[in-house]
């Protein structure tokens, strides 16, 4: 039997949420630097291997919502224990892949746990932080993509250097529930809400998918994505391909991922003085564009700076970058339209988050495909960086955030 959660591990229990986000994460950043053996062992050619980036984000561009109602019926806490699980399975299972196909049918399955993690994560914490440290923690759910890219690009970068990539994509699959027993013990348990949560929680759905916010602010999230996944994703096979060997790449590359985590969880701080959201996101989109064009189309070859300056590029367009999940993360109540749905809210935002993060790899391979090297990739993340903009200056949030939706608690 699950022991209830005392008083004191129930204000700490978005700590795990958290942890159970990073280790979500982790699946989908045990790729980049496993992209060389996995393009030799299996064949796999450039788009090939940018699908398989993305292909994880597959089930959260199309069943957000789907999660939504699912965590409206049985429970936020269920459904991110059961996405944990099919992490598990669903790297278990690509350990044994022997070619593409059932690589990415296994990643998919991935994408659907890690779904079920990404949609629900929020609604606990908002569910169990205490008042005062809700902007911190929705500050370290933003960073959790950054804290599992930093880790999961180094760790890989270094592993894979002696064990083969099964071996490593088996290891993941031990990792991902281990998360699992700290969530049943310290988050508070929530109840199903039977046929009559059925038609209330379709109710309340439909309400959120009706209102305009939830789909600005999920384009905006997608605006920010699609670029940074592109860049951040093959930043690795980037750095390989300009001649740099050992574990070089991915340690450099996971450098640039934790400065996203830096930037969310500062962003949390800046939040806390009141500053509003577009005081945040424009400038971030801004600086994005800035230095996207600054890493690729300049040619650091010719300069004496070299690549170090195309590095600090690119930690700048991360960094920044990061201010965008952490303020777009805390705005979800203020989002939600009366009567709506939290984790719908939720739900859609994820679905053109994981949209824009599906396109992104594939979009950016497509391009270095067609003009022969990286240094198209500006194109991408400029288009994408000005229509965060524009859709930024339409994002109307509700004045008063609503209280947070949460499943009625009962102990055991």
């Amino acid at each position: 039997m699950t022991l209830s959660p005392r008083p004191a591990d129930t204000a700490r229990s978005w700590v795990v949420v958290v942890a159970a986000g990073v280790a979500a994460g982790l699946q989908v950043w045990k790729v980049p630097p496993a992209i060389p053996f996995l393009r030799h062992d299996l064949s796999l050619s450039l788009v090939q291997a940018g699908t398989l980036l993305g292909i994880v984000q597959l089930a959260g561009m199309l069943g957000g919502l789907a999660v939504s109602l699912l965590a409206e019926l049985i429970g936020e806490r269920r459904c991110l224990s059961g996405g944990l699980i099919l992490l598990c399975v669903g790297s278990a299972s690509g350990g044994f892949a022997w070619s593409a196909a059932p690589l990415l049918v296994s990643r998919a399955a991935e994408g659907a746990g890690f779904i079920l993690v990404a949609v629900t994560g929020p609604g606990l914490i908002r569910r169990t932080a205490p008042p005062g440290r809700l902007t911190t923690a929705m500050g370290f759910w933003g960073a959790y993509q950054g804290i599992s890219t930093f880790a999961g690009l180094v760790v890989g970068a270094l592993v894979l250097q002696v064990v083969s990539w099964r071996v490593w994509w088996w290891g993941m699959a031990v990792l991902a529930p281990a998360p699992l027993p700290w969530v049943l013990a310290r988050v508070p348990r929530d109840a199903a809400g039977g046929m009559r949560g059925t038609a209330d929680g379709l109710a309340r759905i439909g309400r959120t998918v009706r209102a305009s916010a939830p789909w600005t602010a999920g384009l905006v999230f997608a605006c920010y994505t699609l670029p940074w996944m592109a860049v951040v994703g093959f930043l690795p096979t980037i750095y390989r391909d300009g001649g740099m060997t050992g574990s070089w790449p991915g340690v450099l590359s996971a450098v640039v991922g934790a400065a996203n985590a830096v930037g969310s969880i500062g962003t949390a701080a800046l939040m806390r003085c009141g500053l509003p959201t577009r005081v945040l996101i424009v400038p971030a989109f801004v600086v994005m564009a800035v230095t996207s064009v600054l890493a690729f189309a300049v040619d650091w070859n010719g300069l004496p700076a070299g690549g170090a300056g195309q590095f600090v590029c690119v930690t700048v367009f991360s960094l920044t970058g990061g201010a965008i999940p952490a303020t777009l993360l805390r705005m979800i109540g203020e989002l939600t339209p009366e009567g709506g749905s939290a984790p719908a809210t939720m739900g859609l935002i994820q679905q053109l988050f994981n949209a824009g993060s599906f396109l992104g790899p594939t979009v950016a391979a497509w391009l270095a495909t067609r003009t022969g090297d990286w240094h198209s990739t500006w194109w991408l993340t400029c288009a994408c960086t000005a229509a965060g903009i524009t859709l930024s200056l339409r994002l109307r949030p509700r004045a008063t955030a609503p209280l947070p939706e949460s499943t009625p608690v009962r102990s055991t």
